[in-house]
């Protein structure tokens, strides 16, 4: 296991990060604990969960995943382990998180924070995110931006100050970004610079084989205001394992939750994914090794986020370190997305 530096803090984290959102709903505490036991033993030493946890979100079920991850942390030393959590943005969901009125401002964010603590049970968040943006963008595959969405939102230094306060309090130790744009990357670090107030040190955002947006826009920003990426949905749902191709199998989260398919239905996508899983096949590898292989090859990357419901696909996940994306390699994957380019964006 190699260890990235993320972005300018001093925290070295794990070149594979341990994501957790099916802890509470497709995962019982035992599970999520024998997987994490797992993940660590291998040298994962950077955990993601977040307030809204498990997904899909329910009343029922919201901030299971914190308490999991939390009964399962607090029996193992805290200083070796990198804990990340985030708030909830605004949204027409999710009404029992703070109800309806759930911006990003000071009450909401020490609220969140108060509450993630004691469910982690934990005395600090070593990485806290902004799970998606207060104000208006579009999100999880929406196709363009429509200034007539905008919204009213809370200030960017507004939210900074909120955030120096609780970094000085000693609860959190660093900011993140999550979902976010160039232009929200460019603003945070600007406001943060010339205000002398915290700046952000990562973001997390989707980055597969079928979605690599990222790398036009988005890297260059992260790279000259040094933020990491923390890439979310390497396996774009699970669809770029190829198990979708044929069939929807019993128990997986496109046959337990309706809808969670739409954002990556779209043209081309079952095309670019057969020819990866072709690609992975002549190279003896297996699609999710590639995918992930891929994603942790990417000079922007400083952490790629897995996720698991069994161990069998945690331990396949975790094999993916033994693959390497040499030049040949990498050529063909990159015929397939000028033939294909980011169907899933």
């Amino acid at each position: 296991m190699k260890y990235n530096r993320l972005g300018d803090s001093d925290l070295w984290v794990s070149e594979i990060c341990l994501g957790t959102m099916t802890y509470g709903e497709q995962n019982t505490v035992e599970e999520a604990a024998q997987q994490l036991d797992y993940a660590v033993a291998q040298g994962v030493n950077f955990i993601d969960t977040a307030e809204m946890y498990p997904v899909p979100g329910r009343a029922e079920t919201q901030g299971k995943t914190e308490e999991y991850v939390g009964e399962w942390l607090v029996r193992q030393p805290r200083d070796k382990l990198l804990i990340a959590t985030k708030v909830a943005g605004p949204t027409s969901r999710f009404h029992w998180i703070r109800g309806a009125d759930r911006c990003v401002d000071r009450a909401n964010i020490e609220q969140a924070v108060e509450d993630s603590l004691r469910r982690l049970r934990t005395d600090y968040i070593d990485l806290y995110q902004i799970h998606w943006p207060d104000r208006y963008v579009p999100l999880f595959g929406s196709p363009s931006y429509d200034p007539s969405q905008e919204r009213q939102s809370v200030p960017i230094e507004e939210q900074l100050q909120v955030f120096a306060d609780l970094i000085r309090a000693g609860k959190i130790r660093y900011l993140g970004l999550s979902n976010e744009t160039a232009w929200g990357v460019c603003e945070f670090a600007h406001k943060a610079a010339s205000l002398g107030l915290p700046k952000a040190i990562s973001i997390q955002n989707a980055y597969n084989l079928n979605n690599r947006i990222f790398e036009i826009y988005l890297s260059e920003a992260c790279r000259f205001h040094q933020l990491g990426l923390m890439a979310y949905s390497p396996l774009a749902f699970g669809f770029l394992t190829g198990k979708y191709l044929t069939e929807i199998p019993k128990d997986s989260r496109l046959a337990l939750f309706s809808g969670f398919g739409i954002r990556y239905d779209k043209p081309n996508q079952r095309e670019a994914i057969q020819a990866y899983v072709e690609i992975a096949r002549k190279y003896n590898v297996t699609p999710a090794q590639l995918a992930l292989a891929f994603v942790r090859s990417r000079w922007f990357v400083t952490t790629t986020i897995i996720g698991a419901t069994t161990m069998a696909q945690l331990q396949e996940n975790l094999s993916s370190l033994e693959v390497e994306i040499d030049r040949e390699l990498l050529a063909e994957i990159n015929a397939v997305h000028e033939r294909y380019p980011n169907p899933t964006p």
